[in-house]
């Protein structure tokens, strides 16, 4: 009977009551939850049937293969090192041998649609018209049979109990050793009767009269303290409870709750525990009382087995997430302990689960530490499964994140991520390398250099400064380099710039252009500098660390092979790779690795990345982190554990801000700066310094020697050098005669060229001339530019050439940054590459020396040879302002030079006796020299730019100052003045006539005329000063200096004069008044003789005369003409008498306005009358 009904139920369960018993498959049945089935029986295996914790078995042979194959049983094929965690894991080898032979037959393939519809008519009419009916019939004979016998002996019972205070001893059997309350009860008793009816009741869903008859049952195993039966009547009755229609009464959690803590405490079956929680957990999750189904499943965790306790955690974890408010983190952290459990239980694809879901919480949450656990725990649960892309990956989470874990731990880390890494390229040795997280690279910081190194200073020989990888990037000055380069191209290009002319960029970086390709030259080695970072506390060694690359040659036997190179291990034919032995990163360090590709042939080459083998150090760290590395890593570290892979360089390019389209999304440009075109071979110039100076005083003159070597095997020609400051250097004149040997003086071994003269001349001036296009500046060209004087123009393969260099000290004190940029060309023209430029930047201080100031008086009494006037005093005001910061004490003034295309001085007025004029600290000195013009036939030349010079010396020896390189500083500071008045903006070009008469004007009171100033500081320094007048600008209007200028005017009378006035009372004496027309403009005179002195001091000093004749006249005078007008003054007594009394106007032929001159603050006209 009892086997005919656990058969029986099985097909109701199945087939008609399954939309209320889905979820609850009572007496022994699996409970799923989700796609995961957990089991209510743990012996399952051995097809035990239990009915609520009874003791009656039956044997089943007919159970779904899923109760004998579990999900939770271990997988000894995958993982054969599991052991098993206590009995409650044993597996029998029956079931797997009967899993084994069931494993492929399907049953019931075999049925017809027809056999369908029969076998669901029996089921139907098997039901209906014989279970149904059998069922309803035991009700009724098990109430009627409990009605009759129960009455009578629960009435006995009762009245014998109350009497002899006795008490029930039931029947004992061999089994009662068996049962946890030592009880059992036969069959007929009525309280199994009273079960029994309440059971049949529950299958056929009559559960108010099941909860009665359970509750009924329940009170007389607790009178009987039978507790194992009374637990299954409690939990019975509160499921039967929950499951009535329109919940009459509520669920009666208490019951389940003493239920489960029979179960576990006095019955000691944990199975049935089990059970009895999952129920109530499920009722309580219908009811949406998470909180205390999960406070229930938690309950029941024990340590006694691991697997029960995984499984409850995990439900316990669903139930904090599925809240109305969920609890995310609980739901984590549940979910790890299940994890735990599971790993422990030998469970190790559902601690993986466990461990993945919790890591979707903590992910990206901060919380590094947690993270790191897990990503650990879940790649050591992959490598066991063999699992090998997960566990890298998981791996690869711990190392590239910001670790906040110790450097032991961070060691441990890696060791073991290098382990696992090992294992998987060892999978596929021939296959692509694989990418490493470590160490990190920043690809935008990436620089590339094309070229050599720089050499090292050698004694007096420097190299240039050139550019390197060393040097900070700075706008600034890449700009003015840029300019400086687009100067000398426009020369070579006959003053316009190439509409396809780019920079050359030996140093490319995030800063420079790189929307073009790059060009390198064959042969000429490329430096990728890759920047480093370590972000763990213990050191990374990275060994045979290389870069790498892909190549395509362009006219490789006239077809474009595409060649591969990962890892270089033999001698290339294409591209040569430098291979750095060991590179060690320390601890939370930066650092930049400089790796070199050696182009052997012309095409496009493509750096990929770099590939190299990563490790750890053995023993070098401490407990505390901090490792105690030796002091350089060649060959010297010993590596544990290394493996071989790759990282690649992607740069993004900047991005694009141009169009409106560009603007309103995010895109970017190209960055192709690891892309470079290998052109063909091209001169290489290298250019080395002698005896350059880093110190100098303000005007000194140093010479150095410039040495130019072609390292290249190509002859280079067109070598010019452009700097913003050409007036610093020089290399001397166009021809050998005005370029001096050295040494050449043949006193104070100087650079100048010196000539040794008379001492007759010393007084007077020495004069030569010369052109500026002798020292290789002609008009309209670039000052800045100047072409470097090779011998035949061409620098050979390996020649080199010495040149001098002469260098003078800027005028201004303080540190001067000059830069030097050489240009030359190849000989043969190459398509790609035009020139190559070298850089060079000269850092000079300098110190304060001399201060010059000359001023200029124009004298109306001196004349020159011809009796004409135009002659001027200079007058020269030199103080040595240096306070022995140099450790200069005095200076000695050996030459005052005078250069102008118009003007020479003649001689010195007040010429001392000391010839060699001396200036200790802070003194001061005062020259005065005559100046006159130069001769017409001197004149004549001014078409060719001739300036005359001339020197009045202090000393034995004639410094030639139109000679180089006095010469050549004078035409080149000539033409930056030039350039800086040029580059000036004019004002108010709408007044452009008014200010042609005001420059006019003002012309008139300049003049062209410079003063060279050579002194030396004892025994061998040479030093140059120049001083010239300011540039004026053009004001609105002229000052009275200016105007008074415009016409110059001078009588010519004699000193004194002899007169009889005792016969005549009148004295009459000629005059003679001389105008000179001083500007180059026609100019309209007025001379008014009606001016007389009015001033009582000027009457009584000078007296009172009369102008005799016309007293007014009107004159033109063409420009630079001088014209005499024949006066007679009348002086009626004795005395001394001023003649400067004549009113001169003047104004331009062109213009209304009439400008008076002022003679009256000139030297008085004086004139003696005596009576004799």
């Amino acid at each position: 009977m009892e086997l005919s009904v656990a058969i029986y139920l099985k097909l109701i369960l199945e087939h008609l009551i399954e939309p209320q018993m889905s979820r609850y498959q009572i007496l022994g049945e699996s409970y799923e939850d989700g796609p995961y089935a957990i089991t209510a029986n743990k012996n399952s295996d051995s097809n035990l049937f239990s009915l609520d914790g009874l003791d009656n078995e039956v044997k089943v042979d007919g159970l779904p293969n899923n109760f004998r194959t579990h999900s939770l049983q271990l997988d000894q094929s995958s993982d054969p090192s599991n052991s098993f965690d206590g009995p409650d894991h044993v597996k029998s080898s029956s079931s797997h041998e009967t899993k084994k032979t069931n494993t492929g037959i399907i049953h019931g393939a075999c049925l017809t649609l027809t056999d369908h519809d029969r076998i669901r008519q029996f089921i139907q009419e098997f039901t209906f018209r014989g279970l149904l009916p059998h069922i309803e019939k035991t009700i009724r004979q098990l109430n009627d049979q409990l009605i009759s016998r129960k009455g009578l002996s629960r009435s006995l019972f009762s009245a014998t109990k109350k009497w002899f205070s006795g008490s029930k001893v039931p029947e004992k059997s061999i089994n009662e050793l068996k049962n946890t309350s030592g009880l059992l009860y036969p069959p007929e008793a009525p309280e199994l009767q009273i079960r029994k009816m309440a059971d049949l009741c529950f299958l056929v869903q009559h559960y108010d009269l099941a909860y009665s008859c359970y509750h009924t049952a329940k009170k007389d195993f607790l009178n009987d303290q039978a507790m194992l039966y009374a637990a299954g009547a409690l939990e019975m009755a509160a499921v039967s409870a929950f499951l009535q229609p329109g919940a009459p009464r509520p669920y009666p959690a208490h019951y389940m709750d003493t239920a489960i803590q029979t179960y576990r405490d006095i019955c000691k079956n944990m199975v049935l525990a089990e059970r009895c929680v999952l129920l109530s957990a499920e009722i309580l999750k219908s009811q949406s009382k998470y909180s205390e189904a999960a406070a229930l499943l938690i309950r029941l965790t024990s340590e006694d087995s691991d697997l029960r306790s995984a499984l409850l955690l995990e439900q316990a974890a669903h139930c904090f997430i599925n809240m109305k408010s969920p609890m995310v983190r609980k739901y984590a952290f549940h979910m790890i302990l299940a994890g735990h459990r599971f790993s422990k239980a030998g469970q190790k694809k559902h601690a993986l689960r466990c461990y993945c879901q919790a890591m979707q919480v903590y992910k990206g949450k901060g919380w590094s530490l947690a993270e790191d656990h897990i990503n650990f725990t879940i790649g050591r649960q992959s490598y066991t499964l063999r699992q090998l892309d997960n566990a890298v990956s998981a791996f690869r989470h711990i190392l590239i994140n910001e670790s906040k874990q110790s450097a032991p731990q961070q060691g441990a880390f890696l060791r073991e991520y290098l382990y696992v890494y090992k294992n998987v390229s060892q999978l596929s040795p021939d296959g692509p390398l694989p990418q490493l997280p470590l160490p990190y690279i920043n690809s935008s910081a990436t620089r590339l250099f094309f070229g050599h190194d720089r050499r090292p200073a050698d004694g007096e020989k420097q190299a240039a400064t050139h550019i390197s990888l060393d040097q900070e990037y700075d706008s600034e000055s890449s700009q003015q380099w840029r300019e400086l380069e687009e100067q000398v191209v426009a020369v070579v290009n006959k003053g316009v710039i190439p509409s396809n002319f780019h920079p050359i960029q030996y140093c490319l970086n995030s800063y420079s252009d790189n929307s073009r390709f790059p060009l390198a030259v064959v042969e000429e080695p490329i430096t990728v500098e890759v920047a480093f970072r370590n972000p763990l506390k213990v050191p990374l060694l990275l060994t045979d660390l290389s870069l790498l690359w892909k190549f395509q040659p362009k006219d490789f036997s006239g077809m474009d092979n595409e060649e591969v190179k990962e890892l270089v291990t033999g001698e290339p034919k294409m591209i040569g790779t430098e291979v750095v032995s060991e590179f060690l990163i320390n601890s939370e360090e930066s650092k930049v690795a400089r790796l070199k590709l050696f182009p052997h042939h012309i095409g496009e080459l493509h750096i990929l990345g770099v590939v190299y083998n990563l490790g750890t150090i053995q023993g070098s760290v401490t407990v505390d982190g901090i490792g105690a590395l030796p002091g350089c890593h060649t060959g010297k570290y010993s590596s544990s554990m290394s493996v071989r892979g790759r990282q690649d360089l992607e740069i993004q390019g900047p991005r694009l801000n141009n169009t409106k389209e560009e603007k309103t999304s995010i895109k970017y440009g190209p960055d192709r700066r690891l892309d470079p075109i290998i052109t063909e071979e091209m001169p290489l110039l290298e250019v080395f310094f002698i005896h350059f100076p880093t110190g100098l005083l303000c005007g000194e003159i140093r010479k150095a020697y410039v040495e130019f070597v072609n390292v290249s095997k190509c002859p280079l020609t067109g070598l010019k050098v452009v700097s913003k400051r050409p007036e610093f250097f020089t290399f001397g004149g166009n021809t050998a005669v005005l370029t001096p040997l050295s040494p050449s003086a043949s006193e104070n071994c100087s650079a100048y060229k010196t000539v040794v003269t008379e001492s007759t001349s010393m007084c007077t001036a020495l004069i030569s001339s010369a052109s500026s296009l002798d020292f290789g500046i002609g008009i309209g060209s670039q000052p800045e530019v100047i072409p470097v004087p090779l011998p035949d123009t061409v620098l050979l393969p390996g020649a080199s050439v010495q040149l001098p260099m002469w260098l003078r000290g800027p005028d201004e004190e303080g540190v001067h940054e000059i830069n030097f940029l050489f240009y030359y060309e190849s000989v043969k023209k190459q398509p790609k590459i035009r020139h190559r430029i070298l850089r060079h930047t000269a850092v000079i201080c300098t110190s304060r020396s001399l201060n010059v100031r000359a001023t200029v008086c124009r004298s109306n009494s001196l004349e020159d040879e011809e009796g004409r006037g135009g002659n001027m005093l200079v007058f020269v005001d030199v103080e040595n302002i240096n306070t022995s910061e140099a450790g200069v004490k005095e200076f000695h003034i050996v030459q005052v030079s005078s250069s102008s295309k118009h003007w020479k001085l003649q001689k010195s007025v007040n010429l001392s006796e000391n010839k060699d004029a001396k200036l200790a600290s802070r003194e001061k000195g005062k020259f005065c020299f005559k100046a006159v013009r130069c001769k017409e036939k001197e004149a004549v030349t001014q078409s060719s730019e001739k300036y005359t010079f001339a020197d009045i010396i202090f000393g034995n020896e004639q410094i030639v100052s139109s000679a180089s390189p006095c010469a050549d500083f004078f035409h080149r500071s000539l033409s930056s003045e030039l350039k800086k008045s040029r580059a000036q903006p004019s004002v108010h070009k709408v007044k452009q006539s008014l200010e042609d008469a005001v420059r006019v004007i003002q012309k008139c009171s300049e003049v062209d005329l410079n003063i060279v100033i050579l002194w030396k500081e004892p025994p061998e320094m040479e030093l140059l000063k120049f001083v010239r007048p300011e540039n004026t600008t053009v004001s609105s209007r002229p000052s009275v200096e200016q105007l008074s200028s415009l016409i110059k005017t001078s009588l010519h009378y004699p000193e004194s004069f002899n007169h009889p006035f005792h016969q005549k009372s009148l004295c009459f004496v000629p005059v003679t008044l001389l105008l000179s027309n001083c500007s180059k403009a026609d100019v309209d005179v007025i001379v008014d003789l009606r001016h007389k002195t009015t001033s009582p001091e000027a009457l009584e000093i000078h007296g009172s005369f009369t102008w005799l004749g016309q007293t007014q006249y009107k004159l033109q005078l063409k420009s630079q003409e001088i014209h005499s007008l024949q006066l007679k003054a009348c002086f009626v007594h004795t005395g001394v008498y001023n003649l400067g009394t004549p009113r001169v106007f003047a104004k331009l032929s062109d213009q209304v306005t009439v400008f008076e001159t002022n003679q009256q603050n000139s030297m008085p006209a004086l004139i003696i009358i005596n009576n004799v």
